[in-house]
């Protein structure tokens, strides 16, 4: 018969004691590396930096009873207020074990840092706002970090910043949604772009499957066991696998039908079967599969949550395309950011308006309107969530983008993602669209490089065709529609002031585009719905030629020096109160046989001109030429 070792209780208890103390010691590790950023912080001297106990009152009773382990006092790793901000404080909570990071419904509280972290939140969100920091790791290169914000009395903690330790200047200012600091990072997601492009090229993925790559990858980030096990995962064949399948699991969790999932998944099936992705890494210059998601989430994910409901894959699609003739062929023209937000300004979009894009591309339109809808919901989460599953609507026509148009509305929180794959000119989708009863058409078509391709007013007629009556649509378009007197584009112009209002026509930056391949000179329209233009009635004409962007060799085009807001705010105001302007607006009577732009009306004052002016231009243009000197 075979014995039994019979260990002796004593001795079982000294090892139970050993495992903690050589636990506790390498938490150490980790709370040394948290210690040490932000001792190292520009602004630590206006920091109260305080550990597992705190001296201030209101902190001290919140913990009183937040023990993890259910009963006694909280007593978090650090404990973080920062002096001229009363209402905030940052909760830290460490594990040296990477796997320990996050459990997957986030209720082990002692053994799991995000858990900890947030179960001290939930305390101190009674009387706060809490900031919660979760660190695991030992290695300062590879920890792995997780930001939380729980508003004061809510009960809901949403994810925010990237996956490493940031600036407390970078915390503030994104907490404060500050213009200049997100024009900043906007910038260093521009330069990430482009790096980004250059390892995917190294690593042989096509331009078109790049954005689908960045797409997926964000999907599957959005699922918390993925987030918390790819790190765990043996080999890079694994890690492929997984997070294709994520993906279907997130689309299926997100009401989307099995017909659509499976279209889209066909666009993401590259993903297990490309070599650079599925196989070990052979190159030490090159980034495995595991490296580029760890970048993509500190980077994009980092952004998007600090900075919300903005159109990154548009930007991303823009970058990898650069170089291919993808989208010249097709006419493709993204709108830049700024100007997708101006779109929602010029109708004055409200929390109850429905947005149709029948030209959708990437979704830059819809995840405006939607910001800008929500920001008018004054905190109603009932009426965000019917915004963001019944009050956007977007058709898109090329296969390569639908997939980027809907995993753009998924990961901005459009459960429903209302994308319909198929031409804006089909019956049944015309049907299917005028149901919704859109109210705003948003739209920037095709631009015609071909003599048999659809003009960009056919595009408009369909938008405002779909619209409720008095519905408004903005467009922009080639500025040679505007300018057209002859042939099919004079036809379509008269058919829609026989059908619907010409509001107004801005003439835009000429190098709006410059991003882009397509880039002619363009302006935006501006349609009433259903109302035939009275012929008395005056069209507000704005020469919005200067929006404030810079043009810079490395970077492209961006409002560097922070001018857009102010610019932005003088041209709704002309428009809004119909209001003519030496040199930026102008009203006038028109019929489809003029020109539809402020340059044929216009006179330009050359009494304002002086030397100074002259002299000015020339320190503008010599600056630039020195900037962009090859």
């Amino acid at each position: 018969m075979k014995k039994c070792l019979i260990v002796p209780r004593n001795i079982l208890k000294q090892e139970v004691i050993l495992k903690m103390i050589s636990k506790k010691l390498n938490e150490r590790c980790t709370e040394d590396i948290v210690r040490e950023h932000f001792k190292k912080d520009g602004l630590f001297s206006n920091l109260i930096f305080e550990e597992q106990t705190s001296n201030i009152p209101k902190i001290d009773k919140l913990l009183k009873n937040a023990s993890k382990k259910g009963t006694g006092r909280g007593m978090p790793e650090f404990i973080i207020s920062v002096k001229d901000e009363s209402d905030l404080i940052i909760v830290v909570e460490c594990k040296a074990d990477i796997l320990k990071h996050e459990s997957k419904n986030r209720d082990q509280y002692a053994d799991y840092a995000v858990d900890g972290a947030l179960l001290y939140s939930s305390y101190l969100s009674k009387e706060c706002n809490v900031l919660s920091l979760a660190v695991s790791g030992i290695e300062k290169k590879n920890i792995k970090v997780s930001y939380f914000l729980q508003k004061c009395g809510e009960t809901k903690s949403d994810r925010i910043f990237g996956n490493r330790l940031i600036s407390i200047d970078d915390i503030l200012s994104g907490l404060r949604q500050d213009t200049a600091k997100k024009n900043e990072k906007y910038e260093n997601l521009l330069d990430y772009s482009k790096e980004l492009n250059q390892q995917l090229h190294k690593l042989k993925i096509k331009e078109d499957k790049r954005s689908l790559l960045v797409s997926g990858v964000l999907i599957a980030l959005d699922n918390t066991d993925f987030y918390r096990s790819y790190i765990a995962l043996a080999n890079n064949k694994m890690i492929a696998e997984t997070l294709v399948n994520t993906i279907r699991q997130q689309l299926e969790n997100e009401d989307l039908q099995g017909k659509k999932i499976d279209k889209l998944m066909q666009n993401y099936s590259f993903i297990n079967t490309h070599p650079s992705l599925v196989e070990c890494k052979k190159n030490i210059n090159l980034k495995d599969l595991k490296e580029l998601i760890d970048d993509i989430d500190e980077n994009i994910n980092g952004y998007v949550r600090t900075y919300k409901y903005y159109d990154v894959l548009g930007q991303f699609y823009i970058e990898f395309l650069r170089y291919s003739n993808a989208d010249k062929g097709l006419g493709i023209v993204l709108t830049p950011p700024h100007i997708t937000e101006f779109f929602c300004d010029i109708v004055d979009i409200k929390s109850d308006d429905v947005v149709l894009d029948n030209c959708t591309g990437t979704g830059g339109f819809l995840v405006s309107a939607m910001k800008k809808m929500i920001q008018k919901c004054a905190g109603d989460n009932k009426q965000e969530k019917h915004i963001k599953q019944h009050q956007l609507y977007g058709i898109e026509y090329q296969p390569e983008m639908y997939p980027l148009a809907v995993s753009n509305m998924f990961l901005h929180g459009d459960g429903k993602s209302n994308i319909i794959s198929g031409s804006c000119f089909d019956e049944s989708i015309i049907e299917l669209v005028k149901n919704k009863k859109p109210t705003i058409g948003f739209l920037n078509p095709p631009y015609k490089s071909e003599s048999d391709d659809i003009e960009e007013f056919e595009f408009i007629l369909n938008s405002l065709d779909c619209l409720q009556k008095h519905g408004k649509c903005v467009a922009i378009v080639p500025m040679s529609c505007a300018l057209a007197q002859s042939g099919e584009r004079l036809r379509l112009k008269e058919q829609l002031l026989t059908k619907h209002t010409l509001k107004a026509v801005f003439s835009m930056p000429n190098e709006l585009f410059h991003n882009s391949k397509v880039s002619p000179p363009t302006c935006i329209m501006v349609f009433e719905a259903h109302i035939p233009h009275p012929e008395r009635n005056k069209v507000f004409f704005g020469y919005f030629k200067n929006d404030g962007f810079d043009k810079r060799k490395t970077k492209g085009r961006f409002d560097y020096n922070n001018k857009w807001g102010d610019i932005k705010d003088n041209w709704l105001n002309l428009y809004a109160n119909n209001e003519a302007k030496t040199g930026l607006s102008i009203t006038q009577k028109v019929s489809a046989n003029d020109e539809w732009c402020a340059e044929a009306y216009m006179e330009t004052d050359y009494s304002t001109l002086n030397q100074d002016d002259f002299k000015n231009e020339l320190k503008k243009y010599i600056a630039f030429d020195v900037l962009n000197y090859d």
